[in-house]
């Protein structure tokens, strides 16, 4: 072992000098370069120890996983394949092995396999793993002819078409595992959605069509448009630089931006909190304006991966892609809504939300096509001042709002292709704000996403044995987008300094007035925003035994619609601030207020029209779970109705 100490120590200090040029500056130029210099590193320490080894020349040793594609993270395993003509002998191996720990000793992490040729083909043709791995291996010494045989039957056997289904299921299982969103309060930057997996993601699937092993050539080919190709290189370049910076600050290997590292990876880029003029309230801080970068780079991953994967299956599947009309503008194409043509929006931008009311109305579309996608990207510039104040755009945004279903695929719809935050600029200003507490886990817009969720599922019959109570009172509401809309402002005004209740009471009051709602709903609204958080803390903070408590209580809330949406909401609301914070407890900790405070109010919960309502909801369940066709209820629910209708 003495013998690679001076390797060792030149590796050591070669990379201590590589990283001391990492953590300082806001510029992501140099995160490209600095990979490939480790990677570099890596390689001649890797030489140089094969040729100690002094193994036969009839072997190959490749690079593969990251280290493959020169992309080294500071304390990621260098993922090496010690590649076999034919099986070696027992003394070959050991041989093969000492190799191995001398890479160990000389202060390389590796991750290593020690295949044959026929081996390796025979698991990538079973395993998407293996073929992940070879389709980025790279030789770093021993035999060329054998790699290139290698490169030339692995490439002969790959189905393009069977890699993407098992690359698109593998990351449809990751963004699951995930839930779904990039915007968790401590995200991975590898692994998370928007994160670097997801760009690997389509340059893996690109390569195995054969359509471009970089993003350049993927924009050669007509996969990527100049200015996509230049959003991707600029957010994966942060993406490297942030992910780069864990790694060195944490000293280990670290892809979460966990609470405890983010401040100290904010102020690598030179950001600092903030306080107010007079230096008392604290009003951003570093980590904020940081996660904020992340989070804005991460939904433009989102966006353009989506757009690109969409591109190549229709590469490789055109004869599944053909069109069939909707209307004058839209087409439905292998059940995902295609625009007209590309430029539709900036002729026609009353198109913009109509192509999510389509999204609602039409049976049969799961999504949106990349070519639309794509036109929305490239029409963020058309939603202005000019956009909001249209009535006609005023008038699309209340019907998405007022459909009976399809309301929250269709928000969060517009939230990830950013048409939300330019059609209600007050969300926009929320769009990846952290919330430093104990409950929240998502950010503001994800939260407030999730609780117009938990309002929605109130009201769907499917979701009746969640809260049973809930949806009990919801049968019984007449207008389910009051609520819808309350769900969207309650936390509008966070992240602004101030009562954050208040500045969503002024902005959906400033909403409503925008969009015709009358007086009497307008102030519903109003106040459900304003006194969202009012039941909560009287709840959790106040003796619900004492009468006076609960008096006080009713007359701040006024009358038995305004209790029984304040209830809903608040339920709604707890429940979204984190998939583990509700429980029983917390359920009977709320309906006891509700019900003590019905009483002073002199109402009665539910009346005979929600009893009803509720017991044909866990009829709907029921024919659900039994698989009766769909309506089957209708007919006999409308003799019935008749039948009394004449008694």
């Amino acid at each position: 072992m003495n013998t690679l100490e001076p390797l060792r120590s030149r590796y050591r200090s070669d990379k201590a000098a590589l990283l001391g040029s990492l953590t300082q500056g806001r510029s992501t130029r140099s995160a490209r370069r600095l990979l490939r210099q480790l990677s570099l590193l890596a390689d001649r320490l890797l030489q140089s120890l094969w040729q100690r080894a002094e193994l036969p020349g009839t072997l190959a040793l490749v690079a593969v996983g990251g280290y493959g594609r020169a992309q080294l993270f500071p304390y990621s395993d260098v993922d090496v394949l010690v590649l076999l003509p034919e099986e070696a002998e027992e003394p070959l191996r050991e041989r093969i092995a000492a190799f191995i720990g001398h890479c160990w000793d000389a202060g390389l992490e590796i991750g290593s396999s020690v295949r044959t040729l026929p081996e390796c083909l025979a698991e990538s043709a079973k395993d998407v793993t293996v073929q992940t791995a070879l389709l980025e291996a790279r030789l770093v010494a021993g035999d060329s002819a054998l790699f290139e045989r290698l490169r030339t039957d692995f490439n002969a056997q790959l189905d393009p078409q069977a890699f993407l289904v098992a690359k698109t299921l593998e990351m449809n299982q990751r963004h699951t595992k995930y839930e779904n969103t990039p915007y968790a309060l401590e995200p991975n930057c590898k692994e998370s959605p928007g994160g670097l997996r997801d760009l690997h993601i389509v340059l893996w699937v690109a390569q195995a069509a054969g359509l471009g092993k970089s993003w350049r050539e993927l924009a050669a080919n007509g996969l990527a448009t100049p200015f996509e190709l230049r959003q991707i290189e600029r957010n994966e370049a942060l993406l490297f630089l942030i992910r780069a910076r864990l790694h060195a600050l944490a000293g280990r290997h670290e892809d979460r931006l966990v609470f405890d590292l983010q401040t100290a990876v904010a102020e690598s880029f030179g950001y600092q909190s903030s306080f107010s003029p007079d230096g008392k309230r604290l009003q951003m801080r570093a980590s904020e304006t940081l996660m904020r970068r992340y989070y804005w780079a991460a939904k433009a991953v989102t966006q353009l991966s989506q757009i690109l994967l969409l591109n190549i299956e229709e590469r490789l599947n055109p004869s599944t892609h053909a069109p069939r009309p909707i209307n004058a503008r839209f087409f439905e194409k292998a059940g995902l809504i295609e625009v007209a043509s590309d430029d539709l929006y900036e002729r026609d931008p009353h198109a913009i939300l109509e192509t999510f009311l389509l999204h609602q109305t039409t049976a049969g579309l799961k999504d949106l096509s990349a070519r639309t996608l794509r036109a929305l990207y490239n029409a963020r510039g058309v939603m202005d001042g000019a956009f909001r104040r249209d009535p006609v755009n005023r008038d699309a945004f209340m019907r998405i709002l007022q459909q009976p279903s399809g309301i929250t695929h269709a928000m969060r719809l517009m939230n990830q292709t950013s048409v939300l935050g330019r059609y209600l600029w007050p969300f926009r200003r929320i769009v990846g704000q952290m919330q430093h507490d104990l409950f929240h886990v998502y950010t503001v817009d994800q939260h407030i996403l999730m609780v117009l969720r938990n309002m929605r599922r109130f009201f769907m019959a499917e979701h009746t044995h969640e809260y049973p109570f809930c949806s009990q009172l919801a049968a019984g509401w007449d207008k389910p987008w009051i609520l819808y809309v309350a769900a969207l402002f309650h936390d509008i005004g966070k992240g602004r300094g101030g009562d954050h209740s208040q500045i969503g009471a002024m902005e959906v009051r400033r909403f409503c007035r925008q969009h015709g709602v009358d007086r009497e709903d307008a102030r519903l609204i109003e106040f459900l925003v304003r006194e969202h958080l009012t039941m909560s803390t009287v709840a959790q903070k106040q003796d619900l035994s004492d009468p006076d408590v609960i008096a006080a209580f009713a007359q701040r809330v006024g009358n038995e619609r305004n209790l029984t949406a304040m209830y809903l909401l608040t339920v709604a609301d707890i429940r979204g601030t984190s998939p583990k914070v509700w429980n029983a407890w917390k359920g009977k900790l709320l309906e006891d207020p509700y019900r003590a405070t019905l009483r002073t109010l002199g109402g009665r919960a539910p009346d005979a029209a929600a009893e009803i309502e509720a017991r044909k909801r866990e009829a709907l369940v029921l024919l659900a779970l039994n698989a009766l066709p769909f309506e089957a209820h209708k007919a006999l629910w409308r003799s019935e109705e008749r039948r009394v209708g004449k008694e």
